[in-house]
């Protein structure tokens, strides 16, 4: 906060995060984002991750127009344990993709301090090398309580990194609990990264992962290491083998790599845009794409109802009294529930 002079001379308080915060008109953050901009494509992506309901109306517009931009992306999320080299993979990848004269945002999903609330892993001071170039836009963001630590307006920055121009959209997630699920619901291709010597190959048989993954990528083969990875390899093929196509006829592929070689990253690179160029043939890509938008509405209007809800006044002057209720036993938690909702409906 800082003070300031009014006009009848009272000393006022002025609020500079806010002023910041709202000298861009809609027309300017759109103009910025469909002409490159990072800086403004920056602020835009925090104004749609704001939880105020003046930032949400105005995000809403920019998004609205930017949408109408044609565009012909192709959207990867990369996932895996922490500590089996993400960042240094998509640093590596970036870095060839850019040479070959594409431009590529990264969405890079951290987890949230539970003091800053902010993200704790910082992604730009990680992939140092890959933050200077020009056609390079990284964008840490906190995953807050969101599902499995993709961040809550993910698919929304999504489109905005496709509007500001970037062909390609990398979307790096914590790679902890359900994080696989939600970003394998916004994406064209899901690439999964294990290392080898850590117990994966046994997991390698549970089901869920398996028939979300379009690739299994063992990372760090390289050195002495590379022995291992081909052996963590052979297992994961064997446990593809007990599993049927996916219903786009892909069967995922598995292969090895060292994110410190950019010939061993290109491979990868290349059965991306095989699979693409094989669904695009059949129309599964924009199929894909359908079906995630409509599942980006459904999403959409479940969170609105739980604003909604939450911000009603009736519900917010008796929801600590049914807590209460409900931890003495004098009350069911869905009897509770039940109630609360009705509260929500009244006029």
């Amino acid at each position: 906060m800082k003070s300031g002079i009014d006009k009848s001379g009272r000393r006022e308080k002025i609020n500079i995060r806010k002023i910041r915060k709202n000298e861009y008109q809609v027309k300017d953050l759109v103009r910025g984002v469909l002409s490159g901009n990072t800086t403004l494509l920056s602020k835009t992506i925090t104004l749609i991750e704001s939880t105020l309901k003046s930032d949400i109306e105005k995000g809403n517009e920019v998004l609205e127009q930017c949408l109408k931009k044609k565009n012909n992306s192709i959207r990867v999320g990369i996932t895996g344990v922490p500590g089996v080299g993400k960042s240094t993979f998509i640093e590596t990848l970036g870095k060839q993709l850019i040479e070959s004269g594409n431009k590529v945002a990264v969405l890079a999903v951290d987890p949230t301090s539970n003091q800053s609330k902010g993200s704790i892993l910082g992604d730009k001071t990680r992939m140092e090398s890959l933050v200077r170039e020009k056609n390079a836009f990284i964008r840490p963001s906190p995953s807050s309580k969101s599902l499995g630590g993709v961040a809550r307006k993910t698919r929304e920055a999504i489109i905005l990194c496709e509007a500001a121009g970037y062909n390609i959209v990398l979307i790096e997630t914590v790679g902890v609990g359900q994080s696989e699920i939600a970003v394998h619901g916004m994406t064209d291709f899901f690439l999964l990264l294990k290392i080898a010597g850590a117990g994966d190959e046994l997991q390698g048989i549970k089901r869920g992962i398996i028939e979300m993954a379009d690739a299994i990528v063992i990372n760090k083969s390289d050195g002495k290491n590379i022995k291992n990875t081909k052996l963590a390899a052979i297992e994961f093929r064997r446990a593809l083998d007990l599993y049927p196509l996916k219903m786009d006829g892909w069967k995922p592929k598995v292969a090895t790599c060292s994110s410190l070689d950019s010939k061993s990253v290109l491979s990868i690179w290349k059965i991306i845009e095989d699979y693409v160029k094989a669904m695009k043939q059949t129309s599964l890509l924009y199929k894909k794409r359908e079906l995630q938008n409509k599942n980006w509405l459904l999403e959409t209007i479940e969170e609105q109802l739980k604003i909604n809800f939450y911000d009603n006044k009736k519900v917010i002057a008796a929801l600590n009294s049914y807590i209460a209720k409900v931890i003495d036993k004098e009350i069911s938690p869905f009897k509770a529930a039940e109630e609360l909702l009705k509260l929500s409906e009244e006029d």
